[in-house]
């Protein structure tokens, strides 16, 4: 189990995929999806910072919850700009990192994102993204949707990842 951490901590590194073996072994156990936020979070300790928990994870989707608290808002009493473009990164890495084929690995090269509305309350990021076939350098747009609990959408996003093989 030591070497798995190990290779969740350096996913661009060794053999296999270690956010997909990570999230298949503990998503069903009881706790388990907070398990994985919080090691996701280790991993990137920015990200950890708004709390975020990812709630669904398959081959080209993702969801991601966010509670709406103080430690993610701003002056407005709404939920903080930046939190929002974190969990936007979030939400569209963790689906591309599960599709990605074994010998694969990505970076956001840039983002673009949009502030539709006073985000409030409980929010929902999702992400359908292109599921990469291979490892050849490519970019690939990544497209992330920010609701709100009535379901209005709130922020949109749209990561743009170079995925290449990891070095050998």
């Amino acid at each position: 189990m030591l070497q798995q951490l190990r290779s969740f901590a350096r996913p661009d590194r060794g053999n296999g995929n270690p956010i997909r073996s990570a999230w298949d072994r503990l998503h069903g156990l009881p706790g388990g999806r907070r398990v994985f936020s919080a090691l996701v979070g280790r991993v990137a300790p920015y990200t950890g910072t708004i709390g975020a928990v990812i709630e669904a994870l398959e081959v080209g989707y993702s969801r991601v919850g966010l509670a709406d608290r103080r430690a993610v808002r701003n002056h407005l009493r709404s939920i903080h700009a930046v939190a929002l473009a974190n969990l936007a990164e979030l939400t569209g890495n963790v689906a591309l990192a599960y599709s990605l084929p074994d010998d694969a690995r990505f970076i956001v090269a840039g983002m673009e994102i949009e502030y539709l509305k006073k985000a409030r309350g409980q929010l929902t990021a999702e992400c359908d993204c292109p599921v990469p076939a291979d490892s050849e350098r490519r970019e690939y747009m990544v497209p992330v949707s920010i609701r709100d609990r009535s379901g209005i959408e709130v922020t949109r996003a749209t990561l743009r990842s170079l995925v290449g093989p990891k070095p050998i």
